[in-house]
């Protein structure tokens, strides 16, 4: 496969080449500007091509260019962004120089665009999916994990049904299997992998960045189902202050507090982000002995600082600190007296966590294509949790670092970004007073080249080479293609290898939440657990169409994406329903996944959203290849949007899951054994939201409006510590109808 994609690419360069040599002869020139002194500059990156033609190329740092001729035409048009166009007329070889003005003594032009809540680019060479808050704030989004409501791309779920933890899937594929990072530094990971969503409050986000399928080298190998980054709130452009109080009748009570500063001669700005929560009400609406949601108390705190010098110096540092307390188990379960005993069955887990990172750049000013930067961040996260008899504590200390250096080739046809990285991870876990403590160190360096042709053809090939201390050396090819059929049509492809260390203990914790014995059945040497590194190649097609109906605009888009591993370690579930086995993949672990969306403003302010997705996700159980428990193949979804000309906001979401394999539970007696497949269901979220001169928001929300629920979601609730508990079999909601109720207050 992968020499036929190198053939494919050779073909295509070739092709495009030949395209151009329609004649021997050629022409050179140099494009200009005016400086303010009224001196020519050379002018880098205008286009230059032949009309009507694809026949094209742009000027280098020089101003120069050189283009073939063409017997088609014998006009040349010279363009830059910010200038008027000049046409020439061409007869044979001729060397020209050309002038280009600034337009902005052009008439004065009134354009009216209504931003999208959630856009995606038709020039980007990677089909990147922008949140932005406007689509964050027609959902309660309380932290990250509650980001993703109104997106199909990414499907939210419960791990199990004490901790309430909810976890993302992508491609069919579980959250860890999907880079996170925070403004482009490595985020959620290792012992985060699981609460780490809730760790980024809602309202701290300022947009996410959603991109499928391989991802860039730039930010590491470790990315299989694709990338979502997330742009915090920046102190320079933030409101100075920003306020939130949530609550809703679970008894869930938050606080968020933003305060934006900017210092002096505005060089240097600061933030301040506060998020407080509190859950401290009982709750047991289906009558099973076990709390619905979990109780304690979330304080999460963040300060950061950005300086902005001359000659395109850029800094910025911060620090961040996470306290996470939850207590949940039977009703009656009491930290205090019944913790280590049999008395009732329950789960603590206190969480702290600090983290701190540093940015240095310099932008060149007067070659703005080039730059230079260092990234780094480390992180101190510690974990104290019991579920039932069982016994988990872990740490985790990590380096991060990245130097990246960005300049073109020629001209701005050409770039190309490289450096190298470094990641350390120190872990120490035991459960049930075993260890499992391991040290990771991986140097890595990569190169990335970026060419594009006109308008029409975009062309990203990444290489990284890294040295793990336990898996040896490895390398991580990936590509991007772009083609623009017209101005609103856009053709993707990619393709790429991603590689991770499957962290199995602390992504499957809520496991710990049921009877099942842990089995893992790795080697004797050094590696973590005993088990290979996990090793998957990705591939991607997808299609996007603009269109424009009844003076109204609209988009469609169509996505397959498949990822097929060489080695995943295996959680299988169906062995027996008393053990949980990790194992390396013996046969064969795909995912093949089909999305169809559109996009339509049917009147002014009413934003329509319609999508389908399919999922075929497969892995060998023990010489059978199974399809993929607790996960949906079909899935449709549907959310309206209207907003008013006084500030109303109404938001309507429907979201319909087909039926899912459950686990095997032959091996359980007849009364806790499940059905072979869960039912489908639906779920409809309603929020409303009113604003006054855009400072002050009340909005009310219901989510589940039809209070649809998993009936028994624990098996063997009635005897927790009996060999049949198992509260991890959720294929659907736990607490049915939620309403809340919250505000907001900016002070710009």
């Amino acid at each position: 496969m992968k020499n036929k994609i190198f053939l494919c690419w050779l073909l295509l360069l070739s092709i495009v080449h030949l395209g151009a040599q329609s004649s021997t002869d050629k022409i050179v020139g140099t494009v200009y500007e005016l400086s303010l002194d009224g001196d020519l500059l050379p002018l880098v990156g205008a286009n230059v091509h032949w009309v009507g033609t694809s026949v094209g190329t742009s000027s280098d740092t020089d101003g120069n260019f050189e283009l073939l001729n063409t017997d088609e035409t014998k006009h040349l048009v010279v363009s830059f962004i910010g200038y008027m166009s000049d046409t020439l007329i061409i007869e044979g070889d001729e060397s020209v120089e050309v002038l280009l003005e600034s337009n902005v003594s052009l008439s004065e032009v009134e354009i009216k665009y209504r931003k999208k809540s959630t856009e995606i680019s038709f020039t980007d060479p990677l089909k990147i999916e922008k949140i932005g808050e406007e689509e964050l704030l027609k959902a309660a989004c309380c932290n990250l994990s509650e980001s993703f409501e109104t997106s199909a791309s990414v499907d939210v779920s419960f791990t199990d049904a004490v901790t309430g933890t909810r976890q993302i899937q992508m491609l069919g594929l579980a959250g860890p299997y999907t880079l996170i990072t925070r403004e482009n530094i490595p985020d959620i990971r290792g012992l985060s992998a699981m609460y780490g969503m809730t760790f980024v409050p809602g309202t701290w986000i300022e947009s996410i960045q959603l991109n499928k399928g391989a991802g860039s080298v730039l930010n590491g190998y470790e990315s299989i189902a694709g990338q979502i980054n997330v742009e915090l709130r920046k102190p320079e452009n933030a409101e100075r202050l920003y306020l939130n109080l949530y609550a809703n009748e679970g008894g869930r009570l938050e606080a968020n507090a933003n305060w934006a500063h900017q210092i002096g001669d505005g060089k240097w700005s600061t933030a301040v982000l506060l998020h407080g929560k509190d859950n401290s009400i009982r709750h047991d609406r289906n009558d099973d002995g076990f709390l619905d949601n979990p109780l304690g108390k979330n304080f999460i705190g963040l300060n950061r600082w950005k300086f902005v010098g001359d000659d395109g110096i850029r800094a910025q540092f911060g620090i961040k600190a996470t306290f996470i307390d939850m207590v949940g188990g039977e009703l009656d379960f009491e930290p205090s007296t019944d913790a280590g005993t049999k008395n009732r069955w329950g789960m603590d887990t206190d969480i702290h966590r600090m983290e701190g990172w540093f940015k240095l750049g310099k932008i060149y000013v007067d070659s703005p294509w080039k730059s230079v930067a260092l990234q780094l961040n480390a992180v101190s996260h510690n974990q104290d949790s019991y579920f039932g008899t069982n016994g988990y504590e872990a740490s985790q200390r990590s380096l991060y670092a990245n130097f990246l250096y960005q300049d073109i080739l020629g001209n701005t046809n050409h770039s190309f970004r490289t450096g190298f990285s470094f990641q350390y991870d120190d872990y120490d876990e035991s459960l049930n007073e075993t260890s499992f403590d391991r040290t990771e160190s991986v140097q890595g360096v990569f190169v990335e080249y970026d060419y594009s042709w006109l308008d029409k053809f975009s062309l990203v090939l990444g290489l990284r080479g890294d040295y793990h201390n336990q898996f040896g050396g490895f390398l991580t090819p990936r590509f991007h293609l772009r083609y623009a059929l017209s101005d609103n049509s856009v053709l993707r492809a990619s393709a790429g290898r991603g590689q991770r260390t499957a962290n199995i203990l602390a992504e499957n914790n809520g496991m710990l939440a049921s009877s099942r014995t842990f089995i893992i059945q790795g080697d004797d040497s050094d590696k973590p657990y005993g088990l290979n590194p996990e090793v998957a190649w990705n591939y991607g097609l997808n299609f996007t169409q603009s269109f424009r109906m009844n003076a109204h605009d609209g988009t469609i888009s169509l996505d397959f994406y498949r990822t097929h591993f060489e080695n995943q370690i295996v959680m299988d579930l169906d062995s027996s329903a008393q053990y949980v086995s990790f194992y390396n993949l013996n046969g064969k672990s795909y995912s093949n996944s089909v999305q169809a969306q559109v996009d339509y403003e049917l009147v002014e302010r009413l934003d329509l959203r319609f999508v389908y997705r399919w999922l075929d996700v497969r892995t060998t159980y023990n010489d059978d290849l199974l399809q993929k428990p607790l996960v949906a193949p079909h899935r449709a979804f549907a959310n309206i949007a209207y907003s008013t000309t006084d500030l109303w906001k109404f938001d309507l979401t429907v979201n319909w899951q087909s039926s899912k394999r459950m686990p095997n539970t032959s091996t359980n007696p007849v009364e806790y054994q499940l059905a072979s497949r869960s039912p489908d269901f639906a779920v409809v979220n309603l929020q409303i939201s009113k604003s006054w001169q855009e400072r002050f928001d009340v909005y009310l929300g219901v989510e589940n409006l039809f209070g649809y629920r998993q009936d028994n979601p624990i098996l063997s609730s009635d005897q927790p510590f009996g060999e049949y508990f198992d509260s991890t079999l959720i294929w659907g909601p736990i607490f049915g109808r939620n309403t809340y109720v919250g505000l907001r207050y900016r002070l710009k």
